[in-house]
């Protein structure tokens, strides 16, 4: 995949703005609450105002790159990051929730361009292999973006820590200009001049599926984390906790380099149903030994689930709406992980915190389950015959015969066209 032409430039430059939007929720609850001196909930507040526009954004920014190009879209936006980090360490604490809100609208859209520029720039056998390589990227930069910002706000001053960070995501979307990487490929160059088609053609019963299983999977990736810090709480081990989420981090790159070199694909929700299924029994740990063994299988799979769903919504959206997709896919995942945190909460101070670990794994398979289920009946749906002007049903009339004689007679003379005209419902006028 590194030979693929623009590829090796096009992950280094998304890396370094991946790597600083994963850090953005760490740096501003981090100065909200070393700069305001706030609460852990009130830094909640600004993380969830932040979160909360990154989902509603992302459709909107796939949508203007769909019909405006990337280089106009990525100017709004890097304009308007840099705007922001700028003038955090002078706003007040309800100004900077609004203003965060809007930071998340026009976040610089890396994930959903670098997925939309891997469509384009490969074939579709390697495809899959490529987007495998690109969940590998995303799981380095959630191991490295939040652990460089806590780092940091140990040694230098909130300002210095949120200014850095905002460098960094103006510097991502900046390169991510200046390479211009193709978003459709060669013949797929017509698609925006031949009109976007309407939604309901392409955000159908499969789309949907897809979509549900990429909710579902952050969800339960969202609910691993807290249950870990929860476990390790309890066992009075909260400092190996980020060498726990490092061993899930190593699995999950290996997992996506194997499933990347595999000859054939697996279908999402089977990835999905069993992420599910080995995630519950991870809280029959009790000590950060043993759960850093028990967190590899959840490990494993996930960057071959996550690539699964790129690779999906890649064949699933036409080119000329294929940015509102995968804005629509980075909107479902944002969900995800706000909605798994607090799920699994819940089920932790109801319970036991392996509570955590089986309310994220049931949740992933109620996701795998709707998938499988709406997978099924596309394909169904798919199979019925489609009227044509031969027939009703797609099969051909037969003509000349002694049994098909009376039967056009009838026709005739019962759908109110004159004599020896055909029907208007056979003649193309549907």
């Amino acid at each position: 995949m590194l030979a693929v032409p623009g590829m090796p430039s096009l992950l280094g430059v998304s890396f370094l703005a991946r790597t600083a939007i994963t850090a953005d929720v760490m740096a501003l609850m981090t100065y909200a609450v070393l700069g305001l001196d706030m609460n852990y909930a009130a830094a909640g507040g600004v993380a969830a105002a932040l979160t909360a526009g990154s989902a509603l954004g992302g459709p909107l920014l796939g949508s203007v790159i769909d019909r405006r190009g990337l280089r106009p879209a990525l100017l709004v936006t890097v304009v308007a990051q840099a705007v922001f980090w700028l003038s955090v360490p002078i706003l007040r604490y309800g100004a900077l929730v609004g203003a965060a809100f809007a930071a998340g609208l026009l976040m610089v859209p890396a994930q959903p361009v670098t997925r939309q520029a891997i469509a384009a720039m490969t074939t579709s056998e390697q495809r899959r292999a490529a987007f495998a390589l690109e969940s590998v990227q995303g799981e380095l930069s959630y191991m490295t973006g939040p652990a460089i910002v806590i780092l940091c706000a140990a040694t230098a001053s909130p300002d210095v820590v949120v200014w850095g960070v905002g460098a960094a995501i103006v510097a991502g979307g900046t390169g991510i200009a200046l390479l211009d990487p193709p978003l459709r490929a060669g013949d797929e160059a017509d698609a925006g001049a031949a009109g976007r088609p309407p939604r309901r053609e392409w955000l159908g019963v499969g789309m949907i599926a897809v979509l549900t299983m990429a909710f579902g999977t952050t969800t339960l990736l969202g609910g691993v984390d807290l249950a870990i810090v929860a476990t390790l709480e309890e066992a009075g081990q909260v400092s190996w906790a980020a060498l726990v989420v490092v061993a899930l981090g190593v699995a999950s790159v290996v997992g996506g380099l194997v499933y990347g070199s595999l000859s054939r694909p697996l279908p999402t929700w089977l990835l999905l149903g069993s992420l599910g299924i080995v995630t519950i029994p991870a809280g029959l740990a009790h000590d950060w030994p043993w759960l850093c063994v028990a967190v590899v299988g959840t490990g494993f799979l996930a960057a071959p689930t996550l690539s699964a769903v790129a690779d999906a919504v890649s064949r699933l959206a036409p080119a000329g709406v294929r940015g509102e997709a995968t804005g629509l896919q980075s909107s479902a995942q944002s969900a995800g992980f706000a909605l798994g945190s607090p799920l699994a909460g819940v089920a932790i101070d109801a319970s036991v915190p392996a509570g955590g670990f089986a309310v994220a794994g049931l949740a992933g398979l109620a996701a795998a389950l709707t998938g499988c289920l709406l997978s099924r009946r596309m394909e169904v749906g798919g199979a019925v015959p489609t009227p044509t002007r031969a027939g009703r049903r797609g099969r051909p009339v037969r003509r000349g015969g002694r049994r098909d004689r009376p039967r056009e007679r009838v026709r005739r003379t019962t759908s109110g066209g004159a004599p020896g005209r055909a029907p208007d419902r056979l003649s193309g006028e549907r």
